[in-house]
């Protein structure tokens, strides 16, 4: 597996500004999280089945390189066959070239463009980034992560599936860093402009995140990464029950009706205006949502207008894995 050595080197002069701006969003309740005690047996249990275990065989890796994710409204086992690969390269997207360059020293992933063909055969994988979260999904603590590498939402740990790139909670054979022009404009947006970490402009750890598939099956296949941010909370499924409770005040009469479990509830949630997603971000001056000037739609997903099995890839990211219909947090 590839690894990243370099550790996150988070220093408190270049944060302070970041951390003034920064209120991670409020609302009432937290019904979707757990309570303290409860989010830590949750985040142990998910921690443990995500544990990069050494094996001698791919049979081995596929029964001990293991993460969450959902499928037609349920929980499934994603079994890993071998390391991610990040291609085109940075460069065959026309982003910043200054950019580019001093990311690739870093990291050869990005998100915002994608090549949904580079790898034969490679099927999407939709990535749910909690984004209402605010910075905190990154896994930094200054920017009120929790101590596990989760995001923190209301003063209450997001349990994600997949942990943000560097910390403990991390899932195998993903980056630890990953670059987007979207970052540089997050960065830009809170009066950062030589990057953060002491990373490169653009480039931050992988966010935490969730995953969604279309079908299971017991061979290991490529899969293209589709990044799907998430601005309404109440439609952000529990990692591990895959289930949905209202967090924040909404005008939808069902306020977790698109949770967002499987293809079609995040093509519904692609379409569904709502004023939970104000609610949950633009009163607590979340950067990623103003960023984006204000999303009124429960989710937001660069580059793509359908969910589908065809649906265009926004990264150049792919994973290989196979899907198994069994939970992995029992």
């Amino acid at each position: 597996m590839k690894t990243n050595n370099r550790k996150l080197a988070v220093s408190t002069t270049t944060f302070a500004a970041v951390t003034v701006v920064l209120i991670i969003v409020a609302a009432a309740g937290f019904g979707l999280y757990a309570t303290k005690s409860s989010t830590n047996m949750t985040e142990t249990s998910i921690s443990t089945t995500t544990e990069t275990m050494a094996a001698s065989s791919t049979a081995s890796v596929m029964q001990t390189l293991k993460s969450g994710g959902f499928l037609n409204a349920g929980t499934v086992s994603f079994g890993y066959s071998q390391d991610f690969q990040c291609t085109p390269s940075l460069a065959s997207f026309g982003f910043n070239a200054t950019e580019t360059t001093n990311a690739a020293k870093d990291t050869g992933c990005e998100v915002g463009a994608g090549n949904s063909t580079a790898v034969a055969n490679a099927a999407p994988v939709f990535v749910l980034v909690p984004a209402y979260a605010g910075l905190s999904i990154f896994g930094v603590g200054q920017l009120g992560a929790s101590a596990q590498g989760y995001p923190v939402f209301d003063n209450q740990t997001v349990v994600t599936q997949c942990g943000a790139g560097g910390t403990g909670a991390a899932c195998p054979d993903h980056p630890t860093y990953i670059y987007s022009p979207d970052f540089t404009l997050v960065e830009q947006h809170i009066g950062v402009t030589n990057g953060v970490f002491g990373l490169p402009e653009g480039v931050l750890p992988t966010p935490s995140h969730d995953h969604v598939v279309g079908f299971n099956g017991t061979q290991s296949i490529p899969w293209y990464m589709v990044t799907v941010l998430v601005f309404d909370p109440n439609v952000m499924p529990n990692a591990v029950t895959g289930q949905c409770t209202q967090v924040v005040k909404s005008d939808l009469s069902n306020p977790t009706g698109n949770c967002l479990n499987s293809l079609s509830a995040i093509q519904a949630a692609l379409g569904t205006k709502t004023d939970a997603t104000a609610n949950a971000n633009a009163t607590q001056n979340d950067p990623i949502y103003d960023t984006f000037g204000g999303v009124q739609t429960q989710v937001l997903v660069p580059g793509v207008t359908a969910i589908a099995e065809t649906s265009p890839a926004n990264s150049n990211l792919f994973l290989y894995f196979n899907v198994v219909s069994e939970n992995p947090y029992n």
